[in-house]
């Protein structure tokens, strides 16, 4: 999740030195692609059913996430979300879904920010690919609902959300798999919900092969904001803002930072 700069460091091929800050990681992806009604009870289980089932970029994010997840919670502690822009971004997100207002955090990670939207009054529940990512999410807000599941297809009836967040959640999705997973949030919206994703500005994809000591592989994607309203608006969308935030130096952030909100057509 992060208020997200990047996760990793200039370093071509480690993320061990990664920045201070939670706003420098990106949010933790819940990207397998079968759905959650098949998802089976215990942990073990459903990292099994992962490797089975998904593509090789789902398989290769939940094995990185939970390898790292304990030295993510305590790298980066319990810090809010973000820079007080991405904290307003968020804020401005709840506030056009309105109190009371049922969200998913798609690729919740660690909860962080779940619970954040929860102060700002939404019913809110977390949703991840990493069992270990999840565990830490309910241990540190034992009053919110986390859940195992699939954001490429969620175990969530049509139309039966105010919100979707996908914060950081994105950026290990090959492109030509985004517009299925737009679709997906499109379809879980009721006519009027809101959509908000957060995520780093750019061209080049960045390729680590270890994190935090673990010999273990992921793709990190940084995004063009026109390019995601462009897939956002044949998904359905009505684009509604788009944020471009400068890096933060004195967090370690190499890259702008883009944030789009998005609205279903409807009431």
């Amino acid at each position: 999740m992060t208020d997200a700069a990047d996760f990793v460091n200039d370093t071509p091929d480690s993320v061990a030195d990664a920045p201070d800050s939670v706003a420098d990681a990106p949010d933790f992806v819940a990207d397998v692609p079968a759905s959650g009604a098949d998802v089976p009870a215990s942990g073990a289980d459903a990292a099994d059913f992962v490797a089975a089932d998904a593509p090789d970029f789902v398989t290769e994010t939940r094995v990185f996430y939970d390898a790292v997840a304990e030295e993510y919670a305590v790298r980066f502690g319990d810090l809010r979300p973000g820079t007080p822009l991405d904290r307003g971004v968020l804020h401005g997100f709840a506030q056009l879904v309105g109190a009371g207002g049922e969200v998913a955090d798609l690729g919740c990670g660690p909860g962080r920010v779940t619970a954040y939207l929860a102060s700002q009054g939404l019913s809110v529940f977390g949703l991840d690919v990493s069992e270990s990512m999840l565990a830490i999410a309910r241990r540190e807000n034992p009053g919110l609902r986390f859940v195992w599941g699939s954001m490429q297809e969620p175990d969530l009836p049509d139309g039966s959300l105010d919100g979707v967040v996908s914060w950081y959640s994105i950026i290990h999705t090959p492109e030509e798999h985004l517009p299925a997973l737009f679709a997906v949030f499109h379809r879980v919206l009721r006519p009027g919900g809101h959509l908000l994703l957060g995520f780093q500005c750019g061209d080049e994809p960045r390729r680590y092969e270890e994190a935090f000591g673990h010999q273990v592989s992921l793709t990190f994607r940084r995004r063009r904001p026109e390019r995601i309203a462009a897939l956002l608006s044949d998904a359905g969308f009505t684009v509604r803002a788009t944020t471009v935030r400068e890096p933060d130096e004195a967090r370690g952030e190499p890259v702008a930072q883009a944030s789009l909100v998005a609205r279903k057509p409807g009431e």
